[in-house]
């Protein structure tokens, strides 16, 4: 069976939607799955190490003339994980349905982007146009599949992101920090709210936080840190896997206080390595269970409450932790991988 994945086989990219792929695509049974993808620089060396893959090395400039032409003319049954981009709208413009290729779409956040406004219109235009009109989509989460029924109509099923449970591990007997330690992790944008732990830090001097990540309001952040004099707050910039890893190691408690997701990945990282985490409820993360392995929270009070709740109580935070490494087992990666296996193969039936 033949696959081509729109996305980028390249290690070094943060992107947690191409990233995703890639730890999809190097679980694949080789026997059974042939897969087509594209390189910029270096690839993931799992990938490369894969048997039956095939991968497509894209010139500096145009692009989205090679990924076109690879859409239109590569010999595949299934086109997997379909960005919003140029290519794909040219290519659902021009494909003809009797080309006997399925296109399988993936929805990772809310489908409500409208109501976004780091999102402009000519973006969703873009997504409506390609991703919404493939033949058959995933939502990761069941927040995430109500959401796309509501603001389009459109049924989708449900296969949830996964975590690499054998890299990301905890380590139970670590020293205990000197300072408790908070950690955020995430794109430095105005929905995930980054700026929130400033202002928890402002409020807890003797507590640490620490925030992995880039983006817009990076500047703005950094800014602030220097005129509130907040020497308690790091920025640390993109990390690489390993470090991200050590960080996750190193903390007490993962506070993501993002008002606008899907299911995000670094939450179940956060599990895998013991942390109890503190999100919001505006999506309904069901990788956080209330009062087992972390908090939902409505407002920033509640954020600020149940902070205080889980650094004044190590062995809570000791026993969300284990909840939370247990439930992170149920999304290993190796399991959501043979779910697309299964998906891939009956809908190959079907088709035929």
């Amino acid at each position: 069976m033949r696959i081509l994945v729109d996305s980028f086989a390249d290690a070094d990219l943060p992107n947690a939607q191409m990233g995703n792929a890639r730890e999809i695509v190097c679980r694949l049974s080789p026997e059974r799955f042939h897969v087509t993808m594209f390189v910029l620089r270096s690839p993931d060396a799992r990938i490369v190490r894969r048997a039956n893959t095939r991968l497509i090395q894209l010139p500096r400039k145009r692009q989205t003339v090679r990924i076109l032409r690879e859409f239109l003319f590569g010999d595949h049954n299934f086109l997997f994980y379909l960005k919003a981009s140029p290519a794909s709208r040219y290519y659902m413009g021009l494909r003809k349905r009797s080309d006997g290729c399925n296109i399988i779409g993936t929805m990772e956040s809310q489908a409500n982007f409208k109501q976004e406004p780091s999102i402009t219109p000519k973006a969703v235009r873009l997504w409506e146009q390609t991703v919404l009109r493939c033949d058959h989509l995933f939502s990761n989460s069941e927040s995430v599949q109500r959401s796309l029924m509501l603001q389009y109509g459109r049924g989708s099923q449900v296969i949830p992101t996964g975590v690499d449970n054998s890299f990301f591990t905890p380590d139970w007997e670590r020293t205990p920090n000197a300072r408790s330690r908070v950690l955020f992790v995430g794109s430095l944008r105005a929905f995930k709210q980054p700026q929130f732990l400033l202002a928890a830090a402002a409020r807890l001097p003797t507590v640490d936080f620490r925030i992995a990540g880039d983006g817009p309001l990076a500047p703005a952040l950094k800014e602030r840190i220097g005129r509130e004099n907040l020497g308690n707050v790091t920025l640390m910039g993109v990390l690489s896997p390993a470090e991200l890893r050590d960080e996750y190691g190193t903390a007490d408690i993962f506070l993501f206080p993002s008002a606008w997701e899907g299911s995000p990945k670094v939450i179940l990282e956060a599990a895998a390595c013991g942390l109890p985490a503190i999100i919001r409820n505006d999506y309904s993360a069901e990788t956080v269970i209330h009062g087992t392995t972390g908090f939902q929270c409505a407002c920033d009070d509640e954020l600020f409450s149940y902070l205080e709740v889980l650094l004044s109580n190590a062995d809570l935070r000791r026993e969300f932790g284990h909840n939370a490494r247990k439930l992170s087992e149920r999304y290993d990666w190796n399991l959501i991988a043979a779910s697309w296996e299964e998906t891939f193969l009956r809908l190959s039936e079907r088709h035929a």
